[in-house]
């Protein structure tokens, strides 16, 4: 399921990232990488706060569905 779907505080595994190489290469620079831990910490409106590798990143809803857990 994509992140935008994950319950907030839920530590969940990240399976795999779609989409262009670009798109890839951009989140894996931000820290998502497959394998990876990922907790959404809060919700707005499809945008997501996320806690991955020990810090904070705000992605939008775009960028979430993109990242499959």
């Amino acid at each position: 399921m994509p992140l935008t779907m994950a319950l907030t505080g839920e530590e969940n595994l990240i399976k795999r990232i779609s989409g262009k190489a670009e798109t890839k290469r951009y989140l894996e620079s931000l820290g998502f990488t497959v394998g990876g831990a990922v907790t959404v910490v809060n919700e707005i409106g499809g945008n997501v706060i996320v806690n991955v590798k020990n810090s904070r990143i705000a992605i939008g809803r775009e960028m979430a569905i993109r990242i499959i857990i």
